[in-house]
C-alpha cells in the first residue's frame, strides 16, 4: 500500500500524539495538515444573527457583546477604576547623555482603606514636553531594562530566573532586559517609555489570588459568578489603565498618545488593555500566541487546554470549558484585535516562536480587517489585503493593522523597535 508524504506525516503526528498521551504529556502539534476543522465566530454578525452594515451598529450593538463575551468567557470581568494617589520618588535631569529625563513615580490604587502600589519608571526627552510614549509591562523589574545604579530594585516577588534566588530581585540582574526595550532609539524618536513590573500588579504565580492585587478588590469580585472573576490577565491590563490615569495629569508625556506595548503573556496583556480601555491609541502586541493575538481554533503550538493548565491564573475559571474545546467558545482572537478598531494595532511574531502560532497570529489580522474598513479605515493597508503569509522581515504597516513575521525567536528586538516606531510615527505622532 503507498501513502503520500502528507499521509504519513498525518500519520506520525497522530501516533506520537496518541503515545504521548498515554504518557501523560503534551505535545504540541506543529502540521498545518493536522489542524481540526473550524469556523470562526464572525464579528460583524450580532447574537440574534443580524449583519453589521454600518458604523453606529457596530459601536451601539456588536461591540458590546463582543467585550462582554470575552469577559464573561475568557479574562474576566474587571472591577471600575479606582481612585489613585501618585508621588515621584527620584529624578535625574541628564540621563542617557543628558538627552533624556528619568523619574521614579509610585502611582497607589486606592479602594477604602486597601491599596496596591506600582512604581513607573518614565523616561521623556530631555528637551520636550507633552510627548507621545509607549508604556508596557516588564518581567523582572524596572531595573532589569536599565543598567543604571539609581533605579530601585524591586521588593516584590519575582519569578526565579537569570540569577534570581527565593523570589527576590537583586542588583546582579541590572541591565539584563535593557535589549528588550530600545530606550536610546525611543527617546531619539521624540517619544517617551513608561515601564513597570507587572508583580507590582499581580504577582504571576497560581495561589489563589490571594497576593497582589486581588485582594484589594474582593467585595466586588464577591458579586461576580465564580466562573466570570478576574486572572492575572485583566489585573495586569487593569494596572495599565491605572498609570494611563496618571499620565494624564503629567505635564511631560500627552496622554491621548500613547501606546501601549506587551512581549508573551504582556503581549496578551497589552491587547486586553487596549480592547478594554480605548484612551490607548495604539496597541502592541509582540510573540503573544494563544490567549493573545494567535487563532484558538487553530491548535498549534500552545492550546488553549496548555495554557489553562500550566497557567490557570491568567484567564477567568470559564475559559476551562474550551479545553480541547475551542470551537465551542463564542470568541476567537480576531475579534479581540477587532475590539480595538478603529485604533491603531500591531501585531508581530517571529519565525522561531512556532509555539505562538506566527501564522495563527497573522490570520486573526487579517479577520479583523473587515471591522476597520466597516469604520472608514484602511485595515491592513490601502492595497487590500494580502495575498498570503508574508515572508519573514517584510513588515505590512502602512495601514491601522500592522504586522511582521522576523527572523529570530521569542523575544522583543531592535527590529521589533524600527517597525514600533516607523508605526508610531504614523499614528501618534500625526494628529
Amino acid at each position: 500500500m503507498k501513502f503520500s508524504i502528507g499521509v504519513l506525516s498525518l500519520l506520525l503526528v497522530l501516533v506520537t500524539h496518541v503515545n504521548a498521551t498515554a504518557q501523560g504529556r503534551f505535545v504540541p502539534n506543529y502540521d498545518e495538515t493536522a489542524i481540526p476543522d473550524y469556523e470562526l465566530p464572525a464579528c460583524l454578525i450580532t447574537n440574534e444573527g443580524k449583519v453589521v452594515s454600518n458604523a453606529a451598529m457596530w459601536e451601539q450593538t456588536r461591540r458590546a457583546e463582543i467585550l462582554e463575551l470575552f469577559e464573561s468567557e475568557v479574562y474576566g470581568r474587571s472591577p471600575e477604576a479606582c481612585k489613585i494617589l501618585h508621588k515621584t520618588i527620584s529624578k535625574k535631569n541628564y540621563a542617557l547623555g543628558c538627552k533624556a529625563v528619568i523619574r521614579e513615580v509610585d502611582v497607589t490604587m486606592q479602594l477604602a482603606s486597601k491599596s496596591t502600589t506600582i512604581r513607573l519608571l518614565i523616561y521623556t526627552p530631555r528637551s520636550r514636553v507633552s510627548v507621545p510614549a509607549f508604556i508596557g509591562l516588564n518581567f523582572q523589574g524596572n531595573h532589569t531594562v536599565d543598567a543604571s545604579d539609581e533605579i530601585s530594585i524591586t521588593d516584590n516577588w519575582v519569578r526565579n530566573r537569570g540569577g534570581i534566588k527565593d523570589n527576590r530581585a537583586n542588583a546582579s540582574t541590572r541591565g539584563t532586559a535593557a535589549g528588550r526595550w530600545a530606550i536610546d532609539k525611543i527617546i531619539d524618536r521624540g517619544y517617551g517609555l513608561v515601564t513597570i513590573y507587572y508583580g507590582d500588579i499581580d504577582p504571576d504565580f497560581d495561589d489563589g489570588f490571594k497576593n497582589g492585587i486581588h485582594p484589594q478588590f474582593a467585595n466586588q469580585t464577591s458579586r461576580i459568578t465564580e466562573g466570570e472573576r478576574w486572572g492575572s490577565i485583566a489585573a495586569w491590563a487593569y494596572g495599565l489603565s491605572r498609570a494611563l490615569d496618571y499620565l494624564e495629569l503629567d505635564d511631560n508625556i500627552d496622554a491621548t498618545r500613547v501606546a501601549v506595548i506587551g512581549h508573551s503573556r504582556l503581549g496578551k496583556t497589552s491587547l486586553w488593555a487596549g480592547a478594554t480601555d480605548p484612551r490607548f491609541k495604539v496597541v502592541i502586541s509582540n510573540n503573544s500566541g494563544c490567549g493573545g493575538a494567535a487563532l484558538s481554533r487553530r491548535a498549534i503550538g500552545e492550546t488553549v487546554e496548555r495554557i489553562n493548565t500550566s497557567f490557570p491564573h491568567w484567564f477567568c475559571d470559564n475559559y476551562l470549558k474550551y479545553n480541547r474545546n475551542e470551537n465551542a467558545c463564542p470568541v476567537d482572537q480576531h475579534m479581540l484585535i477587532g475590539l480595538i478598531a478603529p485604533r491603531a494595532v500591531y501585531v508581530a511574531s517571529a519565525t522561531g516562536d512556532t509555539w505562538a502560532d506566527p501564522k495563527g497570529e497573522f490570520l486573526s489580522c487579517v479577520h479583523a480587517d473587515p471591522v476597520y474598513r466597516l469604520l472608514g479605515t484602511t485595515g491592513m493597508g490601502d492595497a487590500g489585503l494580502p495575498a498570503a503569509f508574508p515572508k519573514p522581515d517584510a513588515p505590512i504597516k502602512t495601514g491601522r493593522i500592522g504586522y511582521h513575521l522576523r527572523t529570530g525567536k521569542h523575544d522583543v528586538t531592535e527590529y521589533d523597535w524600527e517597525q514600533y516606531l516607523d508605526f508610531a510615527d504614523r499614528h501618534l505622532q500625526s494628529q
